[in-house]
């Protein structure tokens, strides 16, 4: 290489470095921001990301969509973004079931750990453990005698295989030395239904689906499946209170394709940070009995690795699979 040619190759180099970090910089003042929710409208996450939408937008100055993409368990809408151009405009708000999917598919169709960046978790939620109201147990631990004794036999309904609702109910079995039967529905509201109806006698669900049921005393609530008790429902134990070394937390995150600029991803993380203070927004997730959770990308990250492998085991307890 010449001389002339070496100094207009560094040009070159120097002007693409600039315009990149001008281009970061100036993000995201090109077009609207699209999150994309894996899932169908109208549930929690969906609730919870349009939210995150409205108030990211005005902390961002930038209008951002929700575009649900349900399908696979989550994965066709998580494929998308992984899938998508790295420049911030298209982002991925998962749940946890993100790393369940890790073991339960053969093939997600995207790499979790090398084709999304994680920006930062959002929000926890607990699962509920409610029960028919003619099952004689009154009590957690009245249900996990129930359950340990074998007096009858026990369904436990949940929004399908692989589900953190199935997971929850495998673990609980496993721990209270039971033999409930998994019977998997397309999704948590026909479980409800059926349980409800008493074709199940038990279900693991968020507890933002259940509220109304319980409330209303068409269920009955024994337990949260959190490590710690809800300050939405303080008065029910947490299950492993019954059953040490149960926990089963859900949450959900955002994520944005892998190579998306480092100070775009810092931006994002910033902003989710001050939307998770805003009173609303807290206000709103307390309702739900959902905590805020924000944390940096590295956490997130942590979190994510360690999820994988949490859930994996899970996943293999239960027998669960999904081709």
């Amino acid at each position: 290489m010449n001389r002339n040619t070496f100094f207009r190759t560094i040009v070159a180099l120097g002007l693409a470095v600039s315009g990149a970090a001008t281009y970061a910089a100036d993000w995201p003042a090109e077009k609207p921001i699209t999150l994309v929710v894996p899932l169908a409208a109208g549930g929690s996450t969906d609730s919870t990301a349009r939210l995150l939408a409205e108030k990211l937008g005005k902390e961002l100055s930038q209008q951002i969509i929700v575009d649900n993409r349900p399908g696979a368990g989550g994965n066709i809408g998580s494929a998308l973004v992984a899938r998508a151009k790295p420049d911030g405009y298209t982002l991925l708000m998962a749940t946890s079931t993100i790393t369940t999917n890790v073991t339960l598919y053969k093939n997600m169709g995207f790499d979790l750990r090398n084709d999304l960046v994680p920006v930062s978790e959002v929000a926890r939620i607990p699962n509920v453990l409610t029960i028919n109201r003619n099952i004689p147990a009154k009590t957690l631990k009245e249900f996990a005698a129930y359950v340990h004794d074998k007096k009858s036999p026990i369904n436990y309904g949940s929004a399908g295989n692989g589900t953190a609702s199935h997971l929850s109910g495998a673990l609980f079995n496993s721990l209270a030395k039971g033999e409930m039967l998994h019977v998997p529905y397309k999704g948590g509201a026909p479980a409800n239904t059926d349980l409800m109806g008493g074709q199940v006698q038990a279900v693991f669900s968020p507890m933002v689906e259940v509220l109304p049921y319980i409330d209303s005393g068409k269920l009955r609530a024994l337990a949260v499946t959190t490590k710690e008790r809800s300050t939405r429902m303080p008065d029910l134990p947490a299950v492993n209170e019954a059953l040490p070394g149960f926990e089963v937390t859900l949450w959900n995150g955002v994520f944005a394709p892998a190579a998306t600029p480092a100070d775009v991803v810092e931006k994002l993380n910033k902003g989710i940070q001050n939307v998770l203070k805003d009173e609303t927004v807290l206000k709103t997730l307390a309702e739900q009995g959902s905590t805020p959770a924000g944390n940096t990308p590295a956490e997130f990250k942590k979190l994510v690795d360690q999820e994988i492998e949490k859930w994996g085991t899970l996943v293999k307890l239960s027998g669960a699979r999904v081709e």
